[in-house]
């Protein structure tokens, strides 16, 4: 099956197909993927054999020659469409930010194929969970009106990443729209799809599986992901008058990645652990003991790694090597896991759609 992935990112939609086809031998061939951040496309193409496909980079400086669009064959297509316009951390303007048009981008494809004659059976697109009810859900409404315009079936649910093997809280919300009949089991809910995926948990042998972040964190990493101690009091405070929160340390299950997270917000935004939790002989255990804030200060905490942050969406470390080998820096890497599809729900919902209902 041919696919595009636009606003591909690291390539999240692609790690999941790649890991089906090992899984299954079900063939996913990658012609085209668009991006416009320069370091991510280092990463993604020094993790992904790009050589004989299309980089259409800009996707509006791309559709906006059409002839480029009729040249593309493809099946699928996948895309993590911009989310900061439909963000509860950003300052969810929609359409109305010129990122949150490029579903307009999308339509646009798909209107041409149609027109072309050759009508795209399948899209998969992600978004922040938000989308559902931005603008009192009339954004939602019209993303699901337009696709179904163009003779789709609409399905949409939210997944969370911890239900799907990452020790990560990140609730998403997943779109598919086909052209194709579907049976009348059919049933593209998160519920459904987590139930499969633990049914066939087994055959996922090239998946990255994991319990908690233990499963993930190193117990020896460089100094510098230490936090220093003028830093730790106000990584570890509540707030202030504006700002009340709790901030934890030591999550089993992390907190949602964040694109901004090698800034250093505080405990209760982003994910930190100490050297005692790590160390310790039962880390579970350890968690029952109560710290006062300034027991925690005299912590050894640290930040996670970007190769921890690119493991908790489901990346190799490998991947994160890879990328430093060209040079691309930490800073980078955060904001590219922060920004990743989870690599974990792509394979689920594939492997439902394509292998469980097998709808091609």
């Amino acid at each position: 099956m041919n696919h595009i992935e636009l606003f591909a990112g690291i390539g999240g939609f692609r790690q999941g197909m790649n890991l089906i086809e090992k899984d299954f031998q079900k063939s996913f061939q990658c012609v085209g993927f668009s991006e416009i951040d320069k370091n991510a496309i280092i990463t993604y193409k020094a993790n992904y054999n790009t050589s004989g496909e299309i980089e259409m980079g800009d996707i509006v400086a791309f559709n906006s020659n059409i002839s480029n669009i009729k040249n593309l064959d493809f099946e699928l297509l996948t895309g993590g469409f911009p989310c900061q316009p439909f963000s509860m951390m950003g300052q969810q303007q929609g359409f109305d930010d010129t990122r949150g048009t490029m579903f307009f981008e999308i339509e646009k494809i798909l209107k041409v194929k149609k027109q072309q004659q050759k009508p795209v059976p399948f899209v998969l697109l992600e978004n922040v969970k938000n989308l559902y009810t931005h603008d009192n859900g009339n954004t939602f409404k019209v993303i699901k009106s337009r696709l179904e315009k163009l003779g789709y079936k609409v399905f949409s649910d939210i997944f969370n990443t911890s239900d799907f093997g990452l020790a990560q809280k990140r609730n998403r919300v997943y779109i598919f729209a086909t052209t194709k009949k579907v049976g009348k089991d059919f049933d593209f809910t998160s519920k459904k799809i987590a139930s499969v995926f633990d049914e066939n948990l087994e055959s996922f042998k090239s998946l990255f599986v994991q319990k908690n972040v233990l499963d993930v964190l190193e117990k020896k990493v460089d100094s510098k992901y230490f936090l220093s101690d003028k830093l730790k009091p106000t990584i570890l405070a509540n707030g202030s008058a504006n700002f009340v929160s709790n901030s934890k340390i030591n999550q089993i299950i992390a907190r949602p990645l964040t694109a901004t997270m090698h800034k250093m917000h505080r405990a209760c935004q982003d994910n930190y652990y100490s050297q005692e939790f790590l160390n310790s002989k039962n880390p579970l255990k350890y968690l029952e003991k109560e710290f006062s804030k300034e027991e925690e200060a005299k912590h050894h905490i640290r930040k996670l790694t970007p190769e921890e942050a690119f493991n908790l969406q489901g990346f190799p470390k490998d991947f994160c090597k890879n990328a430093r080998m060209k040079k691309v820096a930490d800073g980078q890497l955060y904001r590219q896991a922060g920004n990743a599809v989870s690599v974990n729900v792509v394979y689920a919902i594939l492997y439902y759609l394509f292998i469980n209902q097998n709808l091609a």
